[in-house]
């Protein structure tokens, strides 16, 4: 009698768990809407990133880390030199601050002069073909 009821009790155990399983099973629906600016917006973002460094003009390249440090040396360079366009591009895995869009070598390395003399690390980038 005791086997008998020992095999009823695993068998109604095993019943509790396979029913009470599929009454906590949820649906995965999951809906996403997002607003069509925010992709408008993204995809400028893209376009404009990858034509920085996709065409012939030489930049001048003055930190390479983390980005915090990035956005501070942008500041900075944007106060002490306000003549030059500059930028952060992120490059997997460090944040580049990439200065001026100078058309010819001899123009780039005229500034990279100027700029060297307040940001050692300098150098000069060549364009990408």
């Amino acid at each position: 009698m005791k086997r008998f009821d020992f095999k009823i009790h695993t068998f109604l155990l095993l019943l509790i768990v396979v029913k009470s399983s599929s009454l906590f099973a949820q649906e995965s629906t999951l809906s996403l809407s997002q607003d069509a600016k925010f992709e408008k917006i993204l995809n400028e973002k893209r376009r404009i990133n990858s034509s920085i460094l996709s065409n012939d003009n030489y930049k001048i390249q003055i930190f390479n880390g983390d980005n915090e440090n990035a956005k501070k040396t942008l500041n900075q360079f944007k106060k002490d030199f306000t003549n030059f366009d500059s930028t952060i591009i992120f490059s997997t895995p460090t944040y580049k601050v990439l200065i001026g869009n100078f058309k010819t070598r001899i123009e780039a390395e005229r500034n990279l002069i100027e700029i060297k003399k307040t940001y050692k690390t300098a150098l000069l980038i060549r364009p990408f073909k």
